[in-house]
């Protein structure tokens, strides 16, 4: 019951499954803004946080959200 309430578990779980799903919601958010309208500030900054987000993964997901 402790390894579900400790620290180094939950630091795990939002690097191994939080982290990879937000990078691949982000970069499809800008892929669809640069699709429609071009590259925009907003485009290039979602792109940038999915780069920034998928080196920080880890884990099984980390490799399909680059």
């Amino acid at each position: 019951m402790w390894a579900l309430l400790s620290r180094r578990f939950w630091m795990w779980l939002v690097l191994a499954v939080a982290a990879p799903a937000l990078s691949w919601v982000l970069g499809k958010a800008g892929d669809r803004i640069e699709a429609k309208n071009g590259p925009t500030t907003s485009s290039r900054l979602l792109r940038q946080g999915r780069r920034w987000l998928g080196r920080r993964s880890k884990g099984p997901m980390a490799d399909r959200s680059r």
